[in-house]
């Protein structure tokens, strides 16, 4: 197969694989940042706006709590649509759907920045979360069809640096903006970061087009989207007080639904969401192993806040500065990402590192207020760069033994996953805590409440060893550059 996709485009760019296996054109890392900075207001968006909801709930003169219906609505639309990306990409091209998720998703922030009550500002959420559900798979789908195999992991790095980092500055920024500005800012900021991007991905990012392999599948986009949205609801409820029971009822929503777009995707030539791609080995190990560890890097940005808040005493502002720390380890870990991976290889590296990742965020359990700040933040600086390193093999090499006809199906397959996990972490965290309150019977969460939630998620992501342990000794050997040394006899 060949590294990298060239075609004909209107004078546009180009990328061409040339024989001394270099390339002409845009330069990975900036294809890979173009898709980053549009991910990166997605994220951000998506946490920034929880620390603003009390303040929109007293200008729409309703209660704080009916304002979740801004985050779930979101949600509903990523759920529905995550799954149709790749099938809507390959249709229409990949760069045509990725620059008009980025104009949608703008679209909808200046109609949350402008609307009057809270059903408006709903109904905006749902067409900005059909922008921001388009945007991931596809973004990590152009990357893939843009860059050359040798230069994935470095790109993937900067691909990742935005999903990392997003839910770790959305809290203070909001507070930032609360604060000082109007709250409908959160929205406007959006709006110079996605012109810009869109410009850029029109003038840099080629026009491909996949194979469609069957009709489009619009009952398995029904099905789909009640199963996944049932369970990211109910996900999302159980981290609430008093509605686990509503939270159970969606979540048994979900697995029915679930089941019967099991059944009805074995008879469609194209299912939405194709499991068949859970055949191949490294796919497979890597959405399990994967999904094991996005339990701790879901739970994370929600645990560590509140226990620096309640337990330490500390203000968001203050709490805000030092959960930064994981931001910055994330940041720095690119560089290095891919000379560790050319010289171990991914599976020594996804063992040793998981460990070694999880280790850290068990050590978030530990913390106590008597602790020095300085040892706080370095440790959490070293939580984020391990955490980050792992991502960035797992998205790599999850591509390896997919074929270019495959791709777009596989983004969809993993972005979708991956929401899911990260919602499923706040979840496990929040049972973790309430559990760990119940047992010790008081009311408010305490230090110990929280080192026990933080134990808990990191004993699931430890499970991960299990799977990474499966992956071949030579598995993505030709992404990494790693060769393994072999001693003819007699040396």
């Amino acid at each position: 197969m060949s590294d990298q996709i060239s075609q004909a485009s209107q004078a546009r760019p180009q990328t061409i694989q040339t024989p001394d296996n270099k390339t002409t054109g845009p330069n990975f890392r900036t294809i890979a940042l173009i898709i980053a900075s549009a991910m990166f207001m997605e994220q951000l968006d998506a946490t920034v706006l929880a620390t603003a909801l009390p303040t929109m709930a007293r200008d729409f003169g309703v209660q704080p709590p009916a304002m979740s219906l801004a985050l779930t609505s979101y949600l509903l639309s990523l759920a529905i649509f995550i799954p149709a990306s790749g099938k809507i990409a390959d249709r229409f091209g990949s760069r045509t759907v990725f620059s008009a998720a980025i104009a949608v998703f703008v679209f909808g922030s200046i109609l949350c920045a402008q609307a009057p009550d809270l059903r408006f500002l709903v109904l905006a959420r749902i067409i900005q979360g059909l922008g921001g559900a388009m945007m991931m798979p596809v973004g990590r789908l152009v990357l893939m069809r843009s860059v050359a195999r040798k230069d994935l992991v470095s790109a993937m790095s900067w691909l990742l640096v935005p999903a990392l980092v997003g839910p770790i500055l959305g809290p203070p920024v909001g507070g930032l903006i609360v604060t000082y500005f109007d709250w409908r800012w959160i929205f406007y900021i959006n709006v110079p970061i996605g012109c810009i991007g869109f410009i850029l991905v029109r003038r840099f990012i080629e026009e491909v087009k996949g194979v469609s392999d069957g009709p489009f599948d619009f009952l398995g986009l029904f099905l789909s989207g009640i199963s996944l949205g049932s369970l990211l609801f109910g996900f999302e409820m159980a981290s609430r007080p008093g509605e686990g029971e509503m939270a159970a009822v969606l979540v048994a929503v979900g697995m029915v639904f679930g089941a019967g777009y099991l059944a009805h995707a074995k008879r469609h030539p194209s299912p939405i969401l194709d499991f068949s791609l859970m055949r191949v080995s490294s796919f497979s190990t890597s959405v399990i192993a994967g999904s094991l560890t996005r339990i701790t890097q879901g739970a994370q940005p929600f645990l560590l806040p509140l226990m620096l808040q309640l337990g330490f005493g500390f203000s968001a502002a203050r709490a805000g500065g030092i959960v930064v720390a994981t931001a910055l380890g994330s940041m720095m870990m690119k560089a290095v990402a891919p000379k560790i991976l050319r010289r171990f290889g991914f599976r020594a590296s996804l063992i040793v590192n998981g460990l070694i990742a999880t280790f850290g965020y068990a050590l978030c359990a530990a913390f106590r207020p008597d602790w020095p700040l300085p040892l706080i933040f370095s440790v959490l600086l070293c939580c984020g760069f391990f955490m980050s390193f792992q991502f960035t093999a797992y998205n790599t090499i999850a591509y390896d033994e997919i074929g270019r006809e495959r791709m777009s199906s596989a983004t969809s397959f993993y972005t979708t996953f991956q929401q899911l996990m990260l919602s499923l972490g706040i979840c496990v965290g929040a049972l973790a805590l309430s559990g760990s309150m119940l047992l010790r019977s008081h009311a408010t969460p305490e230090l110990g409440d929280f080192s026990a939630a933080f134990l808990v998620v990191t004993a699931i992501s430890l499970t991960a060893t299990i799977w990474n342990l499966r992956f071949s000794q030579s598995a993505g050997a030709d992404i990494s550059g790693h060769t393994k040394m072999v001693k003819a006899p007699g040396e």
